[in-house]
């Protein structure tokens, strides 16, 4: 499966879609809405891939961890 890239303050993520019916659009809308808070900005940082199933990012970090967060 070849991931989707999305940009968020110059740094590339690459995006798993699971599902077919997954919107990588919605996704970049709740980036952008969460553009301004510094926690989230924060954790993002530390991202290495996220996967896209249906209406859920799973944001997956570089210790094991993971972040779920509804796009829709």
């Amino acid at each position: 499966m070849i991931p989707s890239m999305i940009s968020f303050k110059n740094k590339a993520i690459p995006v798993y879609r699971i599902d077919h019916k997954a919107n990588l659009d919605m996704l970049s809308n709740k980036l952008k809405e969460m553009e301004y808070d510094f926690v989230f900005r924060k954790k993002l940082k530390r991202v290495l891939s996220v996967e896209l199933v249906r209406d859920v990012a799973i944001f997956k970090y570089n210790d094991g961890t993971k972040l779920y967060l509804e796009v829709s």
